[in-house]
């Protein structure tokens, strides 16, 4: 029996030792199982044991637990090979029964459960484990610390890690090479980069895998050219360089391509490594490929890209989306398209991330309800799915529906992130939604993420837009940083609010704290200078934008023509306008919208034409400038010509703003006859500014039945408006129709319309000065009042920003 019982042994030896093929090992170990009860050797521990370990490397661990749980008298080894048979099953509750029923367990079950768990997805069990087992005494072996660094890795618990280091340097497995490697890769993965840069430095003879997540991690940081570096390295040392390896350094080639790296020197690195795939043979790894094609797609080298995905003997969906996210990021959005109907025709169904990927492509593509169909196709967006599409509602202006799908976020239960809240923000801040925008900044306090410079920038922004200017000092002044941004909007919040003075002093202290202008910051102290109507400082912003080298910046140079033209000053603007090398449609607009306020039609007229000489195609907002210059100019047939000229030369729809410019040429010109076929024919019968035109040109002319027409339009539409009372009343007074002039007082009057009083204002030495006249209704003289700008004059600012604002 004991000779048997040794031959069994040696049998089920050899067998576990080649047991790598699934059919004949089964066979086998199912034909010895029979041998060993056939012989009565069914308690025999020893080769009981062995069976549960053939078993479950086999493939075969139900038998395995059979086996175990006929053992009477089952050891420490027999409850770690039936461990293992459970692990190895994915039975991970069975495992940690087995491990809770041991007498004694040792090292081995806690490292093959902790493993087991490790790899399971469930790093914090694993890492509680660890702490079990260091509990009952035992010292970690190489296995057990490769596990538990693992997962410190997976939930970047990096102090626990630095702990597992201090205990791997204790128990002298510091210079292990599985510890080493657990080790880099924790410290990568957590983001401390400088650690592993340290620990491989002092790696006695690093391998390829050691290489291999050394580069990982710097790849992760940024770290493009220190990466290259060190596969260089790799190759000169004649470490062998496997898939994985090429598959990092090509990670590091396309960050490079979709970052501020040398774009040509890291495609052509990354077609020598390609070729290396070649001559290594690893063309038929699909990792590989697909790296490859995400590195040539951030490159912007579509056609290198669908030549490796040809090239492909096997094409995962993973492959189909890394090609449609590289033709979305290169606005080739119809291509995107092509691609995803070729994949399903393939027989590949899109999944979640396809979805995002077409996403992020219609967004680019701009358009909008495509890409609100694809994000209705994804059944749990994430976060960056949700911004993904707010800020593509937000760049195209509806930031009506940016708000209603943030409360369709808020419905989901998904936290916002910096990017949600900075665009809610903005939102908030075009729509002038106070009460919106302070829930968002209660969010952003509980979020922690009120002291983040982007969110932070967009409260500033939100509060000044909508009027709480104090508010947004608050926030800038308690922020413990600040970039250029968030000076930007606080500037910007004080020129809006015409708090000029305030605006120049942020500037000031903006370039004491060594912050560098932007486009933006020169933009808003130009627009102060319009406003003040200040020459003096609009020149010396003029000469620091010239000394920053922002002179041939179109964003600044067309805030500077405005600034010159609202200072009535049209040969500076000119001449800087004649300077501009590079002339957008915004520049050649504001130019001419200069002669046109400044009274200079015929400038207007024919800068306009020289204009289409340039083939420059006019916009909406051109042909209300020119509009506005035939009208101030008495250019009437050429305002008729131009407005007719709109949809049948260059398919621009008449808006109200061109209807009010014709009308008021008409007006002016006293033509009603055909200020009236146009109102018949026009679409806009409820803008109140339209009438107002229309009336004012009917006091003029002493038109009393037009102005009468115009005047109960305006009393529907804005009942306490004051003009249209005074207008009416003073077409009356000129006509010797006291009585109806007296009557439309009284209406005025019952309805509770007040006639404010009006305010001009001039620079003076001490300061802006506001006039006030004493004007009562029916007077043509007053005494004027002259207020400094300390004095209250209820409302000046208001009347002010109305004036500009008009032009």
């Amino acid at each position: 029996m004991a000779n048997l019982a040794a031959q069994l042994a040696a049998v089920l030896r050899a067998c576990i030792k080649r047991s790598g093929g699934p059919e004949p090992s089964r066979a086998h170990a199912k034909a010895l199982h029979a041998r060993v009860l056939a012989a009565g050797l069914a308690a025999d521990t020893f080769l009981l044991n062995r069976l549960v370990e053939l078993y479950s490397l086999s493939g075969l661990p139900c038998h395995a637990l059979r086996a175990f749980r006929a053992l009477p008298r089952p050891n420490v080894y027999s409850y770690n090979a039936a461990i293992s048979a459970a692990c190895r099953a994915g039975d991970l509750a069975a495992a940690r029964d087995l491990l809770g029923q041991m007498p004694d367990r040792n090292a081995v079950s806690w490292n093959t459960v902790i493993a087991a768990v490790a790899r399971s997805g469930s790093p914090g069990e694993a890492l509680e484990m660890y702490q079990g087992m260091l509990q009952e005494g035992l010292a970690p072996t190489n296995f057990t610390l490769a596990s538990v660094l693992s997962a410190c890795g997976a939930v970047a618990a990096l102090g626990d890690g630095r702990r597992c280091h201090g205990l791997a340097v204790k128990v002298g497995l510091d210079g292990n090479q599985f510890v080493e490697n657990g080790l880099l890769g924790m410290y990568t993965k957590c983001g401390s980069v400088a650690d592993a840069v340290r620990l491989f430095d002092g790696m006695a003879s690093p391998n390829e895998v050691s290489f291999t997540a050394m580069m990982g991690g710097l790849v992760q940081s940024g770290a493009v050219d220190d990466a290259l570096r060190l596969f260089a390295r790799m190759s000169r040392s004649g470490i062998r360089v496997d898939p994985v390896a090429v598959s990092s350094v090509l990670g590091a080639c396309a960050q490079a391509c979709a970052g501020d790296y040398n774009v040509a020197r890291a495609i052509r690195l990354a077609q020598s490594i390609h070729a290396l795939v070649v001559r290594k043979g690893f063309g038929s790894d699909q990792h590989l490929g697909n790296s490859l094609i995400d590195m040539y797609a951030k490159g912007m080298k579509m056609d290198e890209a669908m030549k490796v995905f040809e090239s492909m003997s096997s094409v995962s969906i993973v492959s189909w989306n890394i090609l449609i996210t590289g033709y979305g990021q290169l606005g080739c959005y119809e291509r995107a398209l092509e691609v995803l109907d070729f994949m399903q025709e393939s027989g590949f169904e899109p999944n979640e991330v396809t979805y995002s990927n077409m996403l992020a492509s219609c967004i680019k593509a701009r358009d909008v309800p495509s890409a609100r169909a694809m994000f209705d196709k994804i059944s749990k967006p994430t976060v960056t799915t949700w911004n993904t599409l707010l800020s593509g509602y937000s760049q195209e202006e509806l930031h009506q529906d940016t708000i209603e799908l943030f409360r369709g976020m808020q419905h989901q239960n998904v936290q916002p992130d910096r990017t949600t809240l900075a665009v809610i923000l903005s939102s908030c801040s075009r729509l002038g939604i106070l009460e919106l925008g302070k829930q968002v900044h209660s969010a952003s306090v509980r979020l922690l993420l009120h002291n983040d410079m982007f969110v932070a920038s967009g409260l500033i922004d939100m509060y000044s837009k909508c009027g709480q200017v104090g508010v947004s000092q608050i926030i800038f002044n308690v922020m413990t940083e600040r970039d250029v941004v968030c000076w930007n909007s606080m500037i910007s919040g004080l020129a809006i609010h015409s708090l000029n003075e305030e605006a120049f002093n942020f500037f000031k202290q903006m370039r004491e704290n060594g912050m560098f202008p932007t486009e933006s910051s020169y933009a808003s102290m130009i627009n102060s200078c319009a406003r003040l109507s200040s020459i003096p400082q609009g020149r010396q912003i003029h000469a620091q934008v010239l000394k920053d080298g922002y002179d041939q910046n179109v964003y600044v140079g067309s805030s500077l023509i405005d600034m010159y033209a609202k200072c009535g000053n049209m040969d500076d603007a000119r001449l800087f306008f004649n300077c501009m090398i590079m002339k957008n449609i915004v520049a050649w607009n504001e130019m001419i919208h200069g002669y046109a306020q400044n009274g200079f039609g015929e400038k207007a007229v024919e800068l306009f034409e020289y204009m289409l000489t340039t083939k420059q195609k006019p916009d909406s907002v051109t042909f209300i400038a020119v509009l506005t210059g035939c009208s101030h100019s008495g250019l009437v047939d050429e305002a008729i010509t131009f407005f007719n000229s709109m949809e049948s030369n260059y398919g621009i729809t008449p808006l109200v703003e061109h209807y009010t410019c014709l009308i008021d040429a008409l007006g002016r010109a006293g033509r009603f006859a055909e200020v009236e076929a146009v109102i018949d024919k026009m679409p806009y019968k409820d803008d109140p500014i339209l009438w107002e035109v229309l009336l004012a040109a009917c006091v003029v002319h002493h038109n009393a039945e037009l102005g009468e027409f115009a005047a109960k339009h305006l009393f529907r539409l804005d009942p306490k408006n004051p003009s249209p009372y005074v207008l009416l009343s003073n077409i009356y007074a000129t006509l010797g129709r006291h009585g109806d002039a007296s009557a439309v007082r009284a209406l005025m009057s019952s309805r509770g319309v007040v006639k404010g009083r009006g305010y001009s204002w001039v620079n003076h030495e001490d300061g802006a000065r506001a006039f006030m006249v004493a004007d009562d209704l029916g007077s043509n003289v007053g005494e004027p009042t002259m207020f400094s700008d300390n004095e209250d004059t209820s409302g000046t600012t208001q009347v002010h920003l109305r004036e500009t604002c008009a032009g």
